[in-house]
């Protein structure tokens, strides 16, 4: 049987593939297993700086398997109390999410947990909790108004008809729309250009554009300007302790 999460690593960039292309990439306790141990395996590589999300087949992922639920521990598939939004938190490095197909609920809100999304002309993004009586439970009434506003937010999660690529384009939940045969190279060559970046201040910068979702904007401002501010003070204390020619 082949592995439901498959993980490659070249370039210092990890692309992550859900690997069930049968059946439409959909969440099951061993695919979970596997993919919050490949998270952390990234997370904790130092030859890895960007990491790619993306699935086998037509679709992105299709949500929970409906096979497993109430058969299958969904929640804390590992037992050790560890759950999506906390692995994605918990990693320092940029996640681009690769879309290319539907993206439904849980898969939609896996795409949201990611830092930013890049879309396949044929994706297509719904929230069906509502209609399949399924509670959301990874960030869905959180992160997808914070995305696209809370109107659109209550639009798609209440009616749950799918958004289009170029629709999510419009409303801000992609970044970028483009042929399904280029998208992988596409998410690869922002990859590699955020890999030219310095990883520990592209680790602070993520850091700081994020204390916005948890503090109020002076706050953040604050948090911001006081980096700075220790940065130059750190800057000076090199100057002073280098070798004078």
């Amino acid at each position: 049987m082949a592995p439901p999460v498959l993980l490659e690593v070249e370039n210092q960039i990890a692309v992550i593939t859900l690997n069930r292309p049968e059946r439409r990439n959909a969440i099951n306790q061993h695919l979970l297993v596997d993919l919050y141990g490949m998270l952390e395996t990234v997370a904790a590589n130092d030859d890895v700086r960007v990491v790619i999300i993306t699935g086998n087949g037509p679709s992105f992922c299709a949500g929970l398997d409906l096979d497993a639920i109430g058969k299958e521990d969904l929640f804390d598939p590992r037992g050790d109390g560890k759950d999506l939004p906390d692995l994605m938190r918990a990693c320092d490095k940029p996640i681009i999410a690769a879309v290319n197909g539907h993206a439904m609920t849980g898969g939609f809100e896996l795409a949201l947990n990611c830092d930013f999304i890049i879309a396949a002309e044929n994706a297509q993004f719904s929230d069906t909790h509502a209609r399949v009586g399924i509670h959301p439970g990874w960030g869905m009434t959180q992160l997808l108004q914070q995305t696209v506003g809370q109107r659109r937010a209550k639009q798609i999660s209440f009616a749950c008809q799918p958004i289009y690529a170029h629709t999510a384009l419009a409303w801000g939940l992609v970044n970028e729309v483009l042929p399904r045969e280029h998208l992988l190279d596409r998410a690869k060559t922002i990859a590699a250009q955020i890999v030219q970046a310095d990883p520990q201040l592209l680790g602070t910068i993520k850091q700081l554009i994020e204390n916005r979702n948890r503090a109020p904007l002076e706050t953040a401002l604050d948090t911001e300007r006081n980096g700075f501010r220790q940065f130059i003070r750190d800057q000076i204390n090199k100057f002073k302790s280098s070798p004078k020619e």
